[in-house]
């Protein structure tokens, strides 16, 4: 190597650890960071989830595939292992929400930005539709043969290899309240693993922690509402079937199910399971719960003009 490429590579290296902004991409980047974080993490999510529930439901078709290519297990493991490297993408980034319900928790109990919050919504949203469409694409041709002709698109064929639909016996509440439960465990133990002060799992080991609790949620809550508990995860891939053949029966399914189960049910969740940890369990200054009263504000400021007053040690009227 010549000297002068050397002596560009050091004052390169020299530049950017002084400036910000070594080029004008930088500063772009620097606004789309973590939005766009959130957008590949939720892909990630979907790629996985939405992947392996094709390869399991398609694959039973003997048409498709000789033989079936896993199973319900399969599925959890599936959506685990999704959740967990989707964190880990965007964890150090944007703190690897991937979950509306997540953002919002994390705004109303953890002093996140309520002016991020739009934008981290729109990412996540944004990132399970273009998920769905990779995995579209690559089963594309499997789809046609389960549905049995080029360019069919049924709900009840292959829409819920997408984004979730209930099964025929539940009821409204019944689906509500199973959203609700799975959405209000799951952020109960992100705020335990998230707690410098309850044992939290050791540095960059929250994504494991969380296949855990996504395996675990879906092993022992998964079969009736085929678990969203993310409002990204379903209506992401809800949009893009819209627009990829299913039509409006998406949305008009069981009287707007798309809303009020996947979407409403799991937010409300994701608040009363942060507000009962917060309740009960986190001592953090930043919960909403840990804020000081008025008696605890005044006595603080007691305290902060006994200590100014108090002299310093050694000072007297001989100090120069």
């Amino acid at each position: 190597m010549s000297d002068s490429a050397t002596t560009s590579t050091v004052d390169d290296d020299v530049l950017i650890h002084y400036t910000k902004y070594p080029n004008r991409w930088s500063r772009i980047r620097e606004i789309l960071r973590e939005p766009m974080a959130e957008f590949f993490g939720v892909m990630i999510l979907i790629i996985f989830g939405a992947g392996v529930d094709c390869q399991v439901v398609l694959s039973a078709n003997t048409s498709v595939a000789p033989s079936a290519k896993g199973d319900y297990l399969s599925i959890s493991f599936g959506w685990a292992i999704g959740t967990a490297l989707g964190v880990w993408f965007s964890g150090g980034v944007s703190g690897g929400h991937i979950n509306p319900a997540v953002t919002l928790a994390m705004a109303t109990f953890r002093d996140f930005p309520w002016r991020k919050v739009p934008a981290y919504i729109f990412a996540q949203v944004m990132g399970g539709l273009c998920g769905a469409g990779v995995v579209y694409a690559n089963y594309f041709h499997a789809i046609d043969i389960y549905e049995g002709g080029r360019g069919i698109r049924t709900v009840p064929g292959t829409a819920s290899l997408f984004s979730t639909y209930a099964l025929d016996y539940m009821t409204s509440v019944s689906c509500f309240f199973d959203e609700f439960v799975g959405t209000a465990v799951l952020l109960m133990v992100v705020c335990a693993f998230t707690d410098s002060n309850n044992g939290p799992p050791p540095a960059g080991l929250v994504p494991l922690a969380l296949f855990i609790t996504i395996l675990g949620i879906g092993a022992a809550l998964g079969m009736q509402t085929a678990y969203a508990i993310n409002p990204a995860r379903d209506l992401g891939p809800r949009l893009f079937t819209a627009m990829a053949g299913y039509g409006k029966e998406v949305f008009t399914y069981r009287s707007q199910y798309w809303l009020w189960c996947p979407i409403i049910a799991p937010i409300v969740g994701a608040l009363i399971g942060t507000l009962l940890y917060d309740a009960f369990i986190f001592t953090g200054s930043e919960s909403l719960l840990n804020r000081p009263n008025a008696a605890a504000r005044a006595h603080r400021e007691r305290a902060q003009n006994s200590e100014r007053q108090k002299p310093i040690a050694g000072a007297g009227p001989d100090m120069c």
